[in-house]
Formats: structure tokens, sequence, C-alpha cells
């Protein structure tokens, strides 16, 4: 089965590529209402590409917002069936003037294509699409049961799927949901991402007098809303970075041996994270390696802070008001709902009577976590070796994909993050891109996981 797939993808990759090509010319850009049209354009053709690739009973599903596309092949008895998760939803492309060419005007420059999408996700989505394609158009039968969901809305933070999957989840039962929407360690190395770390966003008002006053008549009488909040965010942590918020650290939990063995295996080169953000020396808990910072551990980050006058020359102002958006990334099991009302309580709690803080909560998702035992995990681990002839890097990410620990709550699966980005794909910035020779590769890969998954009991 996986040479003659391979042939098939090999002999059909001009069609592939104009496929691709015209999935990425459709702006579907969720969070614009004026593409709204375009969005069930989007749908239309996502449905279009998994019917032609064999998918059976493919629907295009409503939801109160954008549609999901749906399509399954249920015809391998007592074999595993694997859940393949995408959106076709992309970022806006602001802003336009960086981009090489328009972002929905799609060019290939140096085996790469560029894009909005073109790596998050409509090119890693395409890649099962078409393993599974090859598969079905050379030997007729796939070696696992397969269902496709697709929606229209991660970028948005999925703002309708959870609903629709508390009326209808039973239709995507599967025993394992594989999803690429994360990178490669680099070109040559393949990696599986085993955890993410969650997020709870909340912006911070302080309050103090009832307008702007004069910093003459009225400083040193009155409270200045930005020093106060100023020194309560300076109070959040100790000089090595610590989190000072009495039990901000009662739920994490802590990495295990076998965690800590596979990212010592990592090739992690401080000399040149540094120098990638431009930056003399880092900065954190003392005890901790710098991946264990940014993938293990929580945090609380200041993203934006203001108040007063901020315009040119001089304004002798005490301000009436100070404001901060405040960011944490958590870990496992820490909840974001608790976490978020435990920091707002802080704020609170130290914030003196002459001033009034009010917190407004933004956003939550929850952290992800999978064990690396998992026997679906050690197989694709295989496959990714036999692929591209080096053992993958088990990593994890600092960053947040809420939607993969959702759907894990809502249908009960395990998930495999399984991603074939490279660094520098520019996701969510201008000039996206997905380079092709690492895309043919990985649904080569594909296929060689779906082949060996037949053999999970």
């Amino acid at each position: 089965m996986f040479e003659e797939a391979c042939r098939y993808l090999t002999q059909h990759r001009s069609v592939h590529i104009e496929e691709l090509t015209h999935w990425l010319t459709i702006p579907s850009v969720s969070s614009d209402p004026q593409c709204a049209d375009e969005m069930v354009r989007c749908a239309e053709y996502t449905a279009r590409l998994l019917t032609e690739a064999g998918m059976e009973q493919v629907e295009i599903l409503p939801t109160r917002g954008h549609p999901l596309v749906t399509g399954q092949w249920l015809h391998a008895p007592g074999a595993p069936t694997v859940l393949i998760y995408g959106h076709y939803d992309v970022q806006p492309a602001d802003p336009l003037e960086l981009w090489e060419t328009g972002p929905f005007e799609p060019h290939i420059k140096d085996d790469t294509i560029v894009a909005r999408g073109a790596t998050d996700d409509k090119g890693q989505v395409f890649m099962h699409i078409k393993a599974i394609q090859a598969m079905l158009k050379t030997s007729g039968s796939l070696p696992v049961n397969v269902k496709f969901l697709i929606e229209g809305e991660e970028e948005i933070a999925s703002e309708n799927l959870p609903t629709f999957l508390k009326e209808h989840g039973k239709r995507f039962e599967a025993d394992i949901m594989v999803v690429s929407d994360t990178a490669m360690w680099d070109r040559d190395t393949p990696s599986i991402t085993f955890g993410l770390r969650g997020l709870a966003y909340m912006e911070v008002e302080c309050t103090g007098p009832d307008r702007d006053l004069h910093s003459g008549g009225f400083g040193g009488a009155v409270a200045n809303p930005a020093e106060i909040l100023a020194r309560i965010i300076a109070s959040i942590k100790d000089e090595n970075g610590h989190i000072r918020i009495p039990g901000y650290y009662d739920q994490v939990r802590e990495i295990t041996d076998r965690e800590r063995e596979l990212l010592a295996r990592i090739p992690y080169d401080e000399e040149k994270y540094k120098a990638g953000v431009g930056v003399k020396a880092l900065w954190g808990e003392h005890d901790r390696t710098v991946l264990e910072r940014v993938w293990s551990r929580p945090t609380v980050e200041v993203n934006g802070i203001w108040g007063g006058y901020t315009g040119p020359g001089a304004k002798t102002v005490l301000p009436a008001k100070a404001f901060a958006k405040i960011s944490m990334r958590l870990v496992p099991d820490q909840d974001p709902v608790a976490i978020t009302d435990m920091v707002a309580d802080y704020f609170a709690s130290q914030a003196p009577s002459s001033v009034t803080i009010k917190v407004n909560k933004l956003a939550g998702g929850k952290p992800f976590h999978t064990s690396v035992e998992n026997p679906f995990m050690e197989v694709a681990a295989d496959a990714l070796k036999e692929t591209f002839g080096r053992e993958p890097l088990f990593i994890r990410n600092g960053g947040s994909i809420p939607i993969v620990a959702e759907l894990r709550d809502l249908l009960g699966l395990d998930t495999l993050l399984i991603g074939f980005a490279l660094p520098g794909s520019r996701a969510h910035s201008p000039n996206e891109n997905f380079h092709l020779p690492t895309a043919w590769k990985g649904t080569e890969a594909i296929i060689r996981m779906y082949a060996k998954f037949a053999a999970i009991p």
C-alpha cells in the first residue's frame, strides 16, 4: 500500500499544488463579517476536497457561526478509528503592505508556497486529505477507519464548536484524534508535541480621582493609579521570576523523570536562542532550564500597560486611570477560571483604599498534556523516523491551542499533535508560508502512520 500510494502522490503532485493553491485563494477570515460568504465558499471547497479524496457522508454542518465540514470512511472492521481535526479559517492578513504579494494570491518561491493559511492550517489539513486519497485511489481501502472534523472558527476560539459537540458528539467517537497544527523542530527533524500551555487573559483597570489632576497641586496627596498599578504588578514576581501570588503553584503538575529525559535530548542552543530575540541574558526561575520555563511552568506576564499622558512633550498630570493587559500561561493541572479569579483577587487585595480595581476577564483555555507512553504516539514516532531518517523529538509548546483540551474533555479522546510547519513559516504574520518538500515527505509519514495504527489493538 505504501509504495503505491507514494507513487500516486508523486504522479499527481502538480494537480495537488493547483488544488492547494485554489484553497488558499479563498479569504476565509473567520473574524471578519465581510468574509461571511467566503467562509461558506471555503467550506464548500473543503467538502469537495474530502469528496474527491473518497470520503463518504461528506457534510457541511451549520453552527451558530461558520459551518463545520465532516466526512468519514468506516470500512475497516476491528481497526482503530482516527478523528482528524483541522480548520479552514485563517487569521486576518494585516498589515497588507508587508506581504510580498497579496495574502490570497499564492505563489511559490524557493519550493515554498506563500499565502495566508499556507501552514495554519490549510496546508497541514491538505496533507491528511491527500494521504487518505492516495491510499483509497491505489488500494481501494484504508488500514483504519477515518473521520474528518474541519471547522471554520479555530482562529476565533472555536466559538460554536463546543456547543455543537455537546449535541452531536457521538458522531465523532474515535480511538485517537490527530491534529497537524504545530511545527517540526527544524527542516530535518520531526517532532511530536505532548504538551501545550493553557491561557487566561484579563484587563486590569485602576481608578483614582474622578479626572486627571494637576501633578503640582495634588501630587503627594492623591494616589497615582499608574504608580499603584505598577507597584502591584512588580510585586507579583520575585527577583528570580518566581510568582508570589499565594496558591498559584498549588495545582501545577511537575514534569516526570521520563519527560525530563526526553527534553534533555533536544538540541537546544542558549546562545542562538538569545541572539534570536536580541537579548544579552535570559531571565526566570534560576532552578529550571529554559525549556522547562517556557514549556512546563506557568507565567504571569504584562502584555501592555498605559495611563495618563503619553503624547509628545510634557503634560504634568496625575492620571485618573491606569490600565494593564495581563496574560497567564498555564500548565497541567491549572484551571483557567480558578487562576483568573486568583489573580483578580490578588490585584484587589494589594490595592490601597485610595484606588479602585476593576478586572475584565477576556479569555481562557485549558492546558493540554498527553502521556508519552501512549501506544499511538509510539507508532507515530516510528513512522516519522522511517520517513525522515531521524528520531522525532518529543516536545512541549509554550503556546496554547485551547480547542485541543476542550475536544479531549468533550469527546474523551487523547490527541496526537504532529505538525509539519517549519521554523520561519510565519503563521499569523505577513508572508506565511509552507515548505512543499516537507509537506510531501510529511504526507508519506502520515500514510505510514495510519498503516501502523492498524496493528494497535
